[in-house]
């Protein structure tokens, strides 16, 4: 029979495991998962009405058809880990006895420790770490149930919480060494990890009419590490992404011509170049948000007719990114396809649609004398004096929607601006596209990276004028504050771009997401930097500060600082246990030290026999201090009051004792 505190560490075990995997299994494994433990709770409760084989046999088979349905195979990491998750869960619904409690918290700690195939985060780390807690604590409580008083919940897991702590805390330097100078070594086989085709705040279309409310989410797109001195103004932090340039109507895309590769590519040297690295949020993200004007320095890395930059080939881990911002430099690239067909591309524009905005175009075309500069001068400045307004809940456009946001509306955030504007340039033959990524961000609390958020997602326009794409925001001309101070401080000091309706309680809402996403995501940054990414370059890098150039340099530090924490433990203990021992107690000891072997104290003998047994050996007259030393330790043991006085006259009296014991023994030879 499983004792009431066992049961518990069970259910809280396999509780935790299926909170860190909740996220990446399928939601009907979960939901099995979860009615496995709703069973394992009432036959654990019950033993008498414990679950039967069939049942658990029932929900294992279930449990390996969903996985099986999901993935089509039994092979592979999400596979894998689900398989064994299914099988941890069997094995505790026909746990009976104390032997398969024992290969259960076993088996539960090779499970948690399986999710790290799943995510390396902070978040994950925790969870795996809380799964280890609660398998140490049931294997503690398995062996010292038997000889506990009966007490509550509560009271007994903070009691068998901070014994396993204080076996972990005394474990954590052996650790903390063994991570650092353990030599970092390239694994010798490697799992085949499945890369999906995710993005976060990111996708290759545009349809700004579809959108009714924008949702600005404070979670974190990119890092940028770096010399943040070097950084460029706010006004040319346009993190670039990818070119829309086919518009439907309705929709804008990407044609084929973005996605060619650059080729002999020569940059002219700049002396405002910036060096930096780009760092994912999202491992699985597709595209690299690079600055504009920027190139990779990596090799599996390539940059796209359009400025984008994608890798060669799938990369299975995040890490960052070399790249180099060119600054004022231009490059000279070989055109892989002629002005004419960029031309065709870029002036393209949907037929019967937005006849307003076409008239209106020509006509500002005509007053501007037929000059490109005037004209876009002149819509810029049309923009500014017309009530524009930056919103985030701009409302639904009709099929019409260049017309209806031009004439009507005039409400809208930066893809309904990139998107009218490119049109009235397309409308007059001038060549536009849109280009999304993100603008701004800012610096991280240690201020030594840049922070990227999705709130700071951007759409903005590039005009092709004197053979060269020019990037013209008209988000810019409508909302400065919005470029030069970055969207968080936008919204701050002007809260009504989030709406006019429960203003008061979205910015409180905003507010705190977003403190607690630079926090989170500063943790996370940290973690990855410091623990997951510390292979063996860095290892090597950090060692070489320290003067340590070799590997056996390394391991023989490494094993002399272990053998200088078990020194220092065995030191610790004991002081512990000097320090335990009473005053009375330790004048006894080095009483007893003094004496001959066969006259010392036995384990077994207690003070006042010992001092009869001394006092044999000596003179009947010289037997009254021994007698008069017994008595006065047995008043002392029983008083309240002790102070340094009796003790002092007690080591007195034991001196006096050993110096009869000399004298007599002296006598006899």
């Amino acid at each position: 029979m499983i004792h009431a505190q066992i049961r518990t560490s069970i259910l809280m075990t396999l509780s935790l495991i299926l909170m860190a995997q909740v996220l990446f299994n399928p939601l009907l494994l979960s939901l099995i998962f979860a009615l496995m433990i709703l069973c394992l709770f009432y036959s654990l409760k019950d033993q008498s009405k414990a679950l039967s084989r069939i049942w658990t046999f029932v929900l294992t088979f279930f449990a390996l058809a969903t996985i099986y349905f999901n993935y089509q195979t039994f092979i592979g990491i999400d596979a894998g880990v689900a398989i064994l998750s299914t099988f941890l869960f069997a094995k505790a619904l026909e746990s009976k006895n104390k032997r398969d409690v024992i290969i259960l918290f076993n088996f539960a700690m090779f499970v948690s420790a399986s999710s790290f195939l799943f995510s390396q985060s902070i978040w994950m780390a925790l969870m795996v770490v809380l799964c280890l807690l609660s398998c140490l604590i049931g294997l503690y409580r398995l062996q010292t149930h038997e000889f506990k008083q009966l007490q509550s919940q509560s009271s007994a897991w903070q009691s068998d919480a901070k014994h396993v702590a204080k076996l972990l805390i005394l474990a954590l330097p052996f650790f903390i060494l063994l991570f650092v100078f353990f030599p970092r070594l390239p694994p010798l086989w490697a799992i085949p990890v499945p890369v999906q085709k995710s993005v976060t705040g990111m996708s290759d279309s545009m349809s700004p009419g579809d959108i009714a409310e924008l949702s600005q989410s404070t979670s974190l797109a990119f890092r940028i590490i770096g010399n943040m001195k070097q950084l460029p103004s706010r006004n040319e932090l346009y993190w670039r992404a990818m070119v829309l340039d086919q518009y439907d109507g309705r929709t804008w895309t990407s044609s084929f011509v973005n996605e060619q590769p650059v080729v002999n590519q020569e940059v002219q040297k700049s002396k405002y170049s910036f060096d930096y690295h780009y760092l994912a949020a999202d491992p699985h993200v597709m595209w690299v948000m690079g600055l504009e004007k920027s190139r990779p320095l990596q090799q599996n890395y390539q940059l796209k007719q359009d400025g984008r930059i994608t890798p060669v080939r799938e990369i299975l881990q995040n890490q960052p990114i070399a790249l180099q911002w060119l600054g004022n430099a231009q490059a000279q690239q070989e055109a892989l396809y002629t002005t004419r067909l960029l031309q065709q591309i870029n002036t393209k524009i949907p037929e019967r649609l937005d006849e307003q905005s076409r008239q209106f175009a020509l006509e500002m075309f005509r007053q501007s004398g037929q000059q490109p500069e005037r004209y876009i001068s002149n819509i810029l400045q049309w923009y500014k004096s017309h009530d524009f307004a930056y919103t985030l809940n701009p409302g639904l456009l009709g099929e019409n929607r260049i017309d209806e946001f031009l004439f009507q509306s005039r409400r809208g955030f930066c893809e309904h601006y990139a998107s009218s504007f490119a049109l009235l340039m397309r409308y007059v033959g001038i060549p536009a596209r849109v280009v999304i990524g993100y603008q701004g961000g800012q610096l991280a609390p240690d201020r030594a990276s840049w922070e990227v958020r999705q709130l700071d997602a951007h759409a903005w326009t590039e005009v092709l004028l004197n053979g060269k794409w020019q990037r013209i925001d008209p988000t810019a001309i409508i909302a400065p504050q919005r470029i030069d101070g970055g969207m968080q401080n936008y919204i701050e000091s002007d809260r009504s771009i989030l709406g006019n309706k429960e203003q008061k309680w979205r910015y409180r809402q905003f507010a705190v997401m977003k403190n607690m996403r630079i926090w989170s995501d500063y943790a996370s940054y940290q973690w990855q930097s410091k623990v997951v990414g510390y292979d063996a370059e860095k290892q090597q890098g950090w060692l070489s500060k320290l003067g340590i150039k070799s590997a056996y340099a390394s391991s023989v530090i490494m094993l002399l600082s272990i053998l200088l924490v078990v020194v220092i433990y065995f030191i610790w203990i004991f002081y512990r246990n000097n320090q335990s021992v009473s005053a009375y107690e330790r004048a006894i000891q080095q009483f007893s030290k003094q004496l001959e072997l066969s006259l010392r104290k036995q384990p077994a003998e207690t003070f006042y026999s010992w001092m009869l047994r001394l006092a044999e050996r000596v003179e009947p007259e010289q037997q009254q201090i021994f007698a008069q030393t017994a008595q006065h330790y047995q008043q002392q043991q029983y008083s309240f009051l002790q102070n340094h006085q009796q003790i002092k006259q007690f080591r007195g009296m034991l001196k006096t004792c050993a110096d009869t014991l000399k004298k007599s023994r002296k006598h006899l030879s």
